[in-house]
């Protein structure tokens, strides 16, 4: 076993181990979050006027958030890590497709996304592992297709490692995340910074992406 394949192994581990309670925390999350709500939005306009065509989230949990976006029109599947993820995510929305997988090794042709969602998947990634990530982003994205990325952000501080309630993970420096997706191949279009509300110990960052053309 690799030591890749030995994280994912935890984290998927660890989020099967709390998944319904996960999922009854999340369901309606959205509900109070309106800046969140609004890069999702723009995020949705942007991948229908340059096309629409197929959407993955990756790490989509219990599928909250797929269907958010399939409830803002675009054609939406979802791939998690975790198996009771994805049975709760069947389940609750019977009508959209999801699949057991990993972000790192998608099973995707090359340019068969117009769009990728990585909403606060990518924060139990080790720093160093996070360059193939986005590489395999670039892959299955189309030229010109989006991506759109959520995480915690480490005000003013590096990387940082820290608690999360169900296995570790790591805060970014926002420009220290938008400078490695400019590094595999991504135009950044915009990005949202916002404080954390009741309830939330951290800063939350979101950038906005376009996969540049080839050369």
């Amino acid at each position: 076993m690799t030591e890749l394949s030995s994280y994912l192994n935890t984290t998927a581990d660890a989020y099967d181990a709390v998944a319904v309670l996960y999922a009854d925390l999340v369901r309606d999350s959205l509900a109070s979050l309106p800046l969140d709500r609004s890069i999702l939005a723009t995020f949705a306009d942007l991948v229908t006027t340059t096309g629409g065509g197929p959407v993955a989230e990756l790490g989509c949990g219990p599928g909250y958030l797929t269907a958010h976006l399939r409830d803002s029109g675009l054609d939406v599947f979802g791939i998690d890590l975790a198996p009771v993820m994805i049975d709760l995510a069947r389940e609750a929305y019977p009508d959209l497709r999801f699949e057991v997988g990993s972000m790192d090794a998608l099973d995707l042709a090359d340019g068969a996304l117009n769009g990728v969602v990585s909403w606060y998947s990518l924060i139990h990634t080790p720093p160093q592992d996070v360059p193939p990530y986005f590489a395999e982003f670039r892959r299955v994205l189309a030229p010109g297709g989006h991506l759109l990325l959520g995480f915690f952000e480490s005000e003013g501080e590096p990387v940082t490692a820290f608690d999360h309630k169900v296995t570790t993970a790591y805060r970014w420096p926002l420009d220290d995340l938008a400078a490695l997706a400019r590094e595999a191949g991504f135009v950044e279009i915009g990005r949202m910074l916002r404080e954390p509300q009741e309830g939330e110990r951290f800063r939350r960052g979101h950038l906005l992406m376009r996969r540049a053309a080839d050369a």
